[in-house]
């Protein structure tokens, strides 16, 4: 593929890892910390690591006899932020 023939808008750079590889995070909160791949996201550049990035998101109730709760969920880190094992 002629990348330089190609306009900067239309070329995506193709990403080097994929579901199931082994990575480490090598900054942010859960850096030196390592995990599996278990969702890429090639639109935005990121990734979701099982175990690693986790946010507590509160859940509202679902019907009037329930309570909310929260609950723990893993985010999108960004490729730049990890390296492959």
């Amino acid at each position: 593929m002629l990348l330089h023939l190609v306009p900067q808008r239309l070329y995506k750079a193709i990403m080097k890892i994929k579901k199931g590889d082994k990575v480490t995070i090598i900054t942010g909160k859960d850096k030196g910390k390592s995990g599996e791949i278990i969702r890429a996201l090639p639109k935005r550049d990121s990734v979701i690591v099982s175990g690693l990035n986790k946010v507590k998101k509160h859940e509202r109730p679902k019907n009037k006899n329930s309570k909310g709760q929260t609950i723990e969920v893993e985010m999108p880190v960004h490729i730049s932020n990890i390296k492959k094992q």
